[in-house]
């Protein structure tokens, strides 16, 4: 659910899942799964796509949350 809500927050600001994906230092191939909620985000990469967006940890925690 979070990657989801992360690849709308991503479109929706014109941030390119490239952009992210480079400053992740991590492959299209992870990041894909994640953002389209086929693969679980761990902890630690959750934490880091928070840091590299500038957002608090708080901000993709309200399920019903519009931006």
């Amino acid at each position: 659910m979070r990657g989801i809500m992360i690849k709308r927050y991503l479109d929706e600001n014109g941030i390119k899942y490239t952009f992210l994906a480079e400053k992740l230092g991590i492959s299209m191939n992870i990041l894909s799964p994640i953002l389209n909620g086929k693969r679980k985000i761990s902890a630690d990469e959750y934490i880091e796509i928070c840091r590299v967006l500038g957002l608090p940890l708080e901000f993709f925690a309200n399920k019903d949350m519009t931006f």
